[in-house]
């Protein structure tokens, strides 16, 4: 990070963010930073997520506040079904030993998804504590885990924060070929049985773009948190009967 981090907001513990308008612009050193300091703690998380901010640090950083523009989300009703995950969800919804679990492992998933470097990063940003702050997330109920089971033994799954209705994606593992976006295609589809329209992604990636991750501005991706935040949490259970919400989709690509 370059030298002009020193211009960046410094928080004391429970101090109220700055503006997200105020984030580093695009061509800065560092699009979309805002703050760095204060804690990682239930209550400043819940207050980070409602205001379209996240945290995002090495193990050699301060905790460093982002909120990027544009955002990139995925609109529930533009997952796409490539016909080789339509075939994989298919085949996995037919099997017998195969079901998606929510919440029932949530710190292997943590876990996992931090032994599992993204594409084109030597090592990962979910550092220990952030580990063990999302853990105390997911016990006062704001973070949740969807997860690909497969004969008794977990082969994917991923994790988000989900605050009212507000649903935002977090981050994503597997151990068999489809096993991630299985569970992604499993989020999707409880979320759009609830009415729940968008899903964040954070930042821009190929890998969510081929799904049908689109991008937005960040005012518009914070009407919709607002919207989000301001009603009722759904009930986290999968039921089977959800997938047929995808498999009529007409969002299906070679």
């Amino acid at each position: 990070m370059s030298s002009s981090a020193g211009d960046l907001p410094w928080l004391a513990p429970h101090q109220a963010f700055p503006p997200a308008s105020h984030a580093w612009p695009a061509g800065s050193a560092a699009p979309g930073l805002l703050a760095a300091g204060g804690v990682l703690d239930v209550a400043t998380l819940c207050q980070a997520y409602r205001h379209g901010i996240f945290p995002w640090f090495s193990d050699d950083q301060p905790i460093l506040w982002w909120s990027p523009d544009p955002r990139m989300i995925l609109k529930t009703s533009q997952l796409r079904m490539h016909r080789s995950l339509r075939q994989a969800v298919q085949q996995f919804r037919r099997s017998p030993g195969c079901e998606i679990r929510i919440d029932s492992a949530f710190e292997q998933v943590i876990n996992g998804c931090a032994s599992s470097p993204r594409v084109g990063q030597s090592g990962t940003w979910i550092v220990p504590a952030m580990i063990d702050a999302y853990v105390a997330l997911h016990h006062a109920g704001f973070a949740h885990s969807v997860e690909t089971w497969i004969d008794g033994r977990l082969c994917g799954g991923l994790y988000c924060v989900a605050i009212g209705r507000a649903v935002f994606g977090e981050s994503m593992f597997t151990r068999v070929s489809n096993g991630s976006k299985i569970a992604l295609a499993a989020l999707v589809s409880l979320c759009a049985h609830h009415g729940i329209v968008q899903i964040d992604c954070q930042q821009n990636t190929r890998h969510l773009a081929h799904m049908g991750a689109t991008e937005i501005s960040r005012a518009d991706f914070l009407i919709g948190v607002g919207h989000g935040v301001s009603q009722t949490a759904p009930v986290w259970q999968f039921d089977p009967l959800y997938w047929q919400l995808l498999l009529h989709s007409k969002q299906d690509l070679a």
